[in-house]
C-alpha cells in the first residue's frame, strides 16, 4: 500500500496536476533500497493491477490502486490507461548522439564479412565519423541531435547518456560537449554528458598513440572538468585502440578531476577491461562480450553496473553477445542501452529489450528492470528516475499492450501510446500529426 493512512482518511480530496488511472499493470519497480537490482530482484517489477498515480509540480505524489488514488486526489487532467501498462520512462545509459554523417557503406562491408577492426584500420569506422563531425557546425550538430532525441522520446526514452569522441581534438571534443549541453537545455529528454576523448587514436597521432593519450590526460580532461561540460569520463579499452595502461591513465586523470568513470570494456577481445573498470572504481563497464569470469566476479564485488548493448553486438554480425545470464547468476547488476551511433543506428530501448530477450535470454521483467532502474543507477540518477515512486520525477510512459510480457515478445513497432516527462504530456500517439518539437 503506497498511500498513507493520513491521506486515505482525508475527507477532502487533494488537488494535483495529473492523474493516470486504470492501468492494466502499473510497473512501479520500487523498493530496491537505493541499490541496483541483482539476481531474482530483477524479475520483481512491483506490479499494481488497475493501478494509478498522482502527479504535481513534475513529481509523483502517490502510487497505488486506482480506487485509492481517485479517493484521495482530484485533477483537471486525467489520463485513462485502461487496457494498457504504465511504467517508468526508459533510461538509455550508453549512446553516441553527437555526430555528423553516416556509414551505410560500412554496413555493406560488414555484410560481406569485414570486421570492425578491419574497417577502422582502413580509415573507416570512428575515424570516418570524426572527419564529418569536425566539419559540422554546432548548430548542425544540435539539429541532428534534436532529431535523434525526438525519435528516442517517441519510443519512450526520457533520460539518455551520450558520449563525445567524434572530435578527437581539444576544440572538437569541447564542441561536442557544448552541443550536449544545448540539447539538454532545449529538448524534453534529459541529456547526461560523458567525455570520451579516448574513443580512437586520430590519424594525426597514428604513429604515436601515447602522445594522444597525453593530450587527453593533460589538456582535454582538465579543460572539460574546469568548464563542467561532462559528468563522466570514458575510454575505449581495446586491443588496437587503447591498452590497459593507457586506459588506466585516462581513467585516473578523469577521477582526479572529479569525473565519474565508465569503461568501454571487452567488446572485441578479452583484454581485462572489466577488471580494470572495477579496480579504478568505475560506476559501469559497458559491452563486456568477452569478459572473463574474474572480470564478472570483480563487477559483482564492486556492484559495478554491467551496461550491455545487444543492438551493438547484433550490428557487429559475429553472433556473439555478452553472457547476461552468467552475470546475473554472479550477482552483477545488469543494465541495457542502445549504443546508438553511426554503426549501430538503433534509437529504441524497446528493440533493445527484444534483443536482450532473444539473444541474451533475459526475461521481459529482467530486461525492463535493466532498461529502467538499473540504467538509472548506471547514470547515478536512481534517486530521481527509473521507478514510479513518490518524490521521483514524473517520467512516465504508457504502452498500448495488456501486460509487460509483450515487451520483448512484440517488436519492430512502437508500443508507446503516451510519454509524460516531468509531469507534462510530451508525446501522444493519437495527436502526433499535430505535435510540435519536444522542447523543455
Amino acid at each position: 500500500m503506497v498511500l498513507t493512512k493520513k491521506r486515505r482518511k482525508k475527507a477532502k480530496k487533494e488537488r494535483v496536476d495529473l492523474l493516470v488511472v486504470n492501468a492494466n499493470e502499473l510497473l512501479t519497480i520500487e523498493g530496491s533500497s537505493g541499490k541496483p537490482r541483482t539476481g531474482k530482484q530483477m524479475r520483481n517489477l512491483g506490479i499494481i493491477r488497475k493501478g494509478g498515480l498522482a502527479v504535481t509540480d513534475g513529481k509523483i505524489v502517490a502510487v497505488g490502486k486506482t480506487s485509492e488514488i481517485k479517493a484521495a486526489f482530484k485533477a483537471g487532467n486525467v489520463i485513462n490507461a485502461n487496457g494498457k501498462i504504465v511504467m517508468p520512462g526508459f533510461v538509455d545509459p550508453h549512446t553516441h548522439i553527437v555526430f555528423a554523417g553516416s556509414r551505410e557503406d560500412e554496413f555493406q562491408m560488414r555484410v560481406e564479412g569485414a570486421s570492425y577492426m578491419e574497417i577502422l584500420g582502413a580509415g573507416g569506422g570512428i575515424l570516418k565519423t570524426v572527419k564529418e563531425t569536425r566539419r559540422a557546425t554546432v548548430d548542425r550538430l544540435v539539429e541532428l541531435g534534436f532529431r535523434t532525441l525526438d525519435v528516442m522520446l517517441e519510443h519512450g526514452t526520457t533520460t539518455v547518456e551520450t558520449k563525445s569522441g567524434y572530435g578527437l581534438t581539444v576544440k572538437d571534443e569541447l564542441k561536442s560537449l557544448r552541443v550536449m549541453k544545448r540539447l539538454n537545455q532545449l529538448h524534453a529528454v534529459d541529456v547526461i554528458p560523458t567525455f570520451l576523448g579516448a574513443h580512437a587514436v586520430p590519424r594525426e597521432y597514428i604513429n604515436n598513440p601515447q602522445e594522444y593519450v597525453n593530450l587527453v590526460v593533460k589538456e582535454m580532461i582538465p579543460r572539460v572538468a574546469a568548464q563542467k561540460l561532462a559528468e563522466f569520463c570514458d575510454v575505449f579499452c581495446e586491443r588496437g585502440v587503447f591498452g590497459l595502461e593507457q586506459s588506466r591513465q585516462v581513467l585516473v586523470a578523469g577521477k582526479n578531476h572529479s569525473l565519474k568513470l565508465k569503461v568501454h570494456a571487452d567488446e572485441l577481445s578479452r583484454l581485462g577491461g572489466a577488471e580494470l573498470a572495477a579496480d579504478v572504481g568505475a560506476i559501469s563497464a559497458e559491452h563486456l562480450l568477452f569478459s572473463s569470469d574474474d572480470g564478472i566476479k570483480a563487477a559483482a564485488e564492486k556492484r559495478m553496473i554491467a551496461v550491455l548493448l545487444p543492438a551493438a553486438a547484433f550490428s557487429l554480425m559475429t553472433g556473439r553477445y555478452a553472457d547476461a545470464r552468467k552475470m546475473i547468476s554472479f550477482g552483477v547488476p545488469v543494465a541495457l542501452g542502445t549504443d546508438f551511433n553511426p554503426s549501430c543506428w538503433v534509437q529504441s530501448q524497446q528493440l533493445v529489450i527484444a534483443f536482450a530477450c532473444h539473444f541474451m535470454k533475459l526475461t521481459s521483467a529482467e530486461a525492463i528492470t535493466a532498461a529502467t532502474i538499473n540504467a538509472a543507477h548506471a547514470l547515478d540518477r536512481a534517486t530521481e528516475i527509473g521507478s514510479l515512486e513518490a518524490g521521483k520525477k514524473a517520467d512516465i510512459i504508457i504502452l498500448e499492450i495488456p501486460n509487460h510480457k509483450f515487451l520483448g515478445y512484440s517488436f519492430g513497432v512502437n508500443l508507446v501510446d503516451k510519454v509524460i516527462k516531468n509531469g507534462r504530456l510530451v508525446f501522444d500517439k493519437e495527436e502526433k500529426s499535430t505535435w510540435t518539437p519536444f522542447f523543455k
